[in-house]
């Protein structure tokens, strides 16, 4: 028998009203509404509450005084989200704190075997050390080295080493169908790339109109290699036809299908490709070059952790990671992220691998008070869907960055919204342009499926210094950054004085 129970009015009125109220994205700050503070509050709530687009999603948004770290605004901001590409503003700080702004990466060509004459007698190896930016004319420069030292011939193999980090190529919530893609490339340490952008181990592959109706387009491939194999299942049409070119690499392999339809006198279809096995394309392309400088390689060459000690024979040096932070953070290189992930990993623990660069990353994050129990990390680069971070962790994280001294490189890496310059607009040249953001914030965008975000710096009318973090999740229109601007508008409008 079920009891009755007296249930005073007032709980009976309360829960009325619960089940009618409307669902609205907001929390409530937990922060002062008086005077200047009052209006900026009211008119980020009023954003956050108006955009239907952002019905049954979630809306991390912390604002802070970048003078006194106080919070003067925050909603949904100690929820864990799925940062984007937010997660390199942690991977960027982590590896200047720990490898400093003048660290750099070496690629060295070792001699396995004693030089007599102009031969070799023993191997030739070129073992990488995680070099995102190395490309072709490097590999000219190696070679030219070992000809200006008297090398003519080699008896032995030419051997690629890429053990100075572990072999699993891809963070772990990669997913299959990213594999072909610029951004989603493999990770090794010995690694080319094939322009100044740095995107390590792709190749660019161009499709060009021929010369004549029905025939198929002309393809280049950047860098120059057979390394990958070109399957060209395309034909030139009408110059009044659509351009309809699709390019892509076959899962497992190093074949990349081009087909469609490219008017004639039409403009070229290019697309970055990462190739499967980036180590080999770093192995031809030396090999190559070798040959260019009339070096004769007897054996076959090949894939070998060489574990003894040969002579060092020829060097190469990278930019210095001061320089390296501009198109890694400007252009948001996941390669670049991923690879100091295992750098960290390899300098602080001796093992270059995925997992210890992250505790090297969870390490900093403790030992400057920002809780990293409280989150989840799964890569350098954001591109995992698991990766869970809060935006007062982000905001508490651009605080803390100022007292730093690589403070000036970190922030100088930052895109600049409104700036057509790509080196120094970067993902942001083309967004707030003609506002009071405008060369005013300065902040890192971050992308996925259903997931955006921007967080960084900008001064507001009175010049006060401003830190903000948004996060915006679930959402299932096409893109939200039109919100994110709106805030970081707002902001740089804003009359707010500490």
């Amino acid at each position: 028998m079920f009891q009755k129970r007296n249930i005073p009015l007032f709980v009976v009125m309360l829960a009325v009203l619960v089940m009618f109220m409307p669902y609205q994205n907001y929390d409530p700050p937990l922060v002062s509404t008086a005077g200047e503070q009052g209006d900026l509050v009211k008119e980020l709530t009023g954003i956050l509450q108006a955009d239907p687009r952002l019905d049954g999603a979630l809306a991390g948004v912390s604002v802070r005084s970048a003078e006194s770290g106080e919070l003067i605004f925050e909603h949904l901001a100690d929820t864990r989200l799925k940062p984007a590409s937010n997660m390199k503003l942690l991977t960027a700080a982590a590896a200047l704190e720990t490898l400093g702004k003048d660290y750099t990466f070496t690629t060295e060509v070792l001699a396995a075997g004693e030089v007599k004459g102009n031969k070799l007698h023993g191997s030739l190896i070129l073992k990488g050390k995680g070099d995102p930016t190395l490309m072709e004319e490097d590999f000219q420069e190696m070679a030219a080295s070992l000809k200006e030292a008297g090398i003519r011939e080699v008896k032995g193999s030419v051997i690629a080493d890429d053990s100075w980090y572990d072999d699993e190529r891809l963070s772990e919530d990669i997913s299959w169908n990213d594999e072909d893609n610029y951004y989603a490339s493999q990770i090794s340490a010995l690694s080319v790339s094939p322009n100044e952008d740095y995107d390590a181990g792709t190749v660019i592959v161009a499709a060009y109109p021929a010369d004549e109706k029905g025939k198929k387009a002309r393809i280049e491939v950047t860098p120059s290699t057979d390394y990958v194999k070109v399957i060209n299942r395309t034909k030139t049409v009408s110059l009044d036809e659509p351009k309809d070119i699709s390019i892509h690499r076959e899962h497992g392999t190093n074949e990349i299908i081009v087909e469609g339809e490219i008017p004639l006198e039409g403009s070229r279809a290019r697309s970055w490709v990462a190739v499967w096995e980036p180590t080999g394309l770093a192995l031809d392309l030396f090999k190559k070059a070798l040959e260019e400088e009339g070096i004769k390689v007897k054996d076959q060459d090949r894939f070998q952790n060489y574990r003894d000690d040969p002579g060092i024979i020829a060097r190469h040096e990278s930019m210095p990671l001061e320089e390296l932070m501009i198109p890694f953070m400007k252009l948001s290189n996941n390669t670049h992220a991923e690879v100091l992930i295992k750098e960290m990993g390899k300098v602080v623990h001796g093992e270059g691998d995925f997992d210890k660069g992250l505790e090297v990353v969870q390490s900093f994050l403790e030992e400057n008070d920002i809780n990293a129990e409280g989150m989840r990390l799964r890569d350098g680069s954001g591109m995992s869907h698991v990766n869970m971070i809060s935006a007062n962790a982000l905001s508490k994280l651009l605080y803390m960055a100022q007292g730093e001294e690589w403070f000036p490189v970190y922030l100088e890496s930052l895109p600049v919204a409104g700036n057509s310059e790509r080196f120094v607009g970067g993902t942001l040249r083309h967004r707030m342009q003609g506002t009071a953001a405008e060369e005013n914030v300065k902040a890192k965008t971050g992308s996925l499926t259903g997931v955006t975000s921007l967080s960084g710096y900008v001064t507001n009318t009175t010049g006060e210094p401003l830190i903000f973090s948004i996060v915006l999740n679930n959402y299932v229109v096409d893109d939200l950054q039109e919100v994110e601007d709106q805030i970081a508008i707002v902001l740089a409008d804003s009359k707010w004085k500490n």
